[in-house]
Formats: structure tokens, C-alpha cells, sequence
């Protein structure tokens, strides 16, 4: 499992450094590793998001007991299954790999920036398709906006931090 691991980390890594002499002179290298893995994940997210929307769910509301939950809601909470732990991966393995923070806290900050992260889509999405009347997946796409930008500082100031060397 181990040898898998590091066979995928490299090839990613290998990958995604590949383009990045092209932008060395605009950002870092850890900026464009988290923009190439956040923008890959978001395309995964907002994939799912489209596809659950209108071919899973059929943009029908998802009832479970006495709960009914809208079907943009549980579109994007499907999305969230799988892009969670790819996230994770890519955060602690390809992006932030410098951090001193052990990866069960890891797992625990990463965890709480994305609570927040599930806030934020929860209310984004709430605000433009029930208030504003947008369609879903515009509204998911302007939702992500946001929440990256959240995202980004979170886990670089917070879940990832590297600490000072003394």
C-alpha cells in the first residue's frame, strides 16, 4: 500500500510540476500545486454536483424520515463524500508537505476548515438558488468561489502551518 501511495504522490507531483515552469514567475510553487489540486478537485466537485443534480436525483427532493432535503443541498452533500478524503490527500501528500503538524491533528483542523468550507456552500446555496432564483450549478460555481478563497488561507494558516525553525 505503501509503495501505491508513493507511486500516486509522485505522479502527481510529476504531473502537476511539469506546467509550472510556465507560471514560476507569478507564484510559488506550493500556489500552483494547491490551485492545479484545489482546481482538479473543484472540477470533480462541481462534476458531481452536476451529474447528482439532474441525472441521480433528478433534481427531486431527497426525503429521509421526517427530513426532506432540497436537491441542490444533497447534491452538493454528495460531492462532499467524495472529495473530502481526495482533498485530504492532495492537501497533506502533494500540496502542503513541509507541515510539522502531526496528521491526526492534521485530520482534525482539516476537518474543521471544512466544516466551515460546508457552512459556507450551505449558505451560498441557499441564498442564490432559493432566494435569488439562479439555477444550481451557476449558483455551485459562483458558491466556489468563495469557499476556496476560504479554503486556501484555512489550511495554509491553520491546518498546514509550518512552524517556524528555531
Amino acid at each position: 500500500m505503501l509503495y501505491l501511495h508513493e507511486n500516486i504522490r509522485k505522479g502527481i507531483l510529476s504531473f502537476i510540476d511539469f506546467f509550472y515552469p510556465r507560471f514560476r514567475k507569478v507564484m510559488s510553487l506550493q500556489t500552483f500545486r494547491y490551485a492545479a489540486c484545489g482546481g482538479a478537485n473543484t472540477c470533480l466537485d462541481i462534476s458531481l454536483f452536476f451529474i447528482s443534480n439532474n441525472y441521480i436525483l433528478k433534481r427531486q427532493p431527497v426525503h429521509i424520515g421526517f427530513l426532506t432535503i432540497s436537491p441542490h443541498i444533497a447534491s452538493f452533500l454528495i460531492g462532499f463524500t467524495v472529495t473530502f478524503p481526495i482533498g485530504f490527500y492532495l492537501s497533506r501528500y502533494v500540496i502542503f508537505q513541509e507541515t510539522s503538524v502531526r496528521k491526526r491533528e492534521q485530520l482534525g483542523r482539516y476537518f474543521t476548515v471544512v466544516m466551515g468550507c460546508l457552512l459556507l456552500n450551505y449558505g451560498f446555496l441557499k441564498l442564490f438558488v432559493e432566494v435569488f432564483h439562479w439555477f444550481p450549478t451557476p449558483s455551485k460555481v459562483v458558491t466556489t468561489f468563495f469557499v476556496v478563497a476560504f479554503s486556501y488561507f484555512s489550511q495554509k494558516n491553520y491546518t498546514f502551518r509550518k512552524l517556524p525553525d528555531f
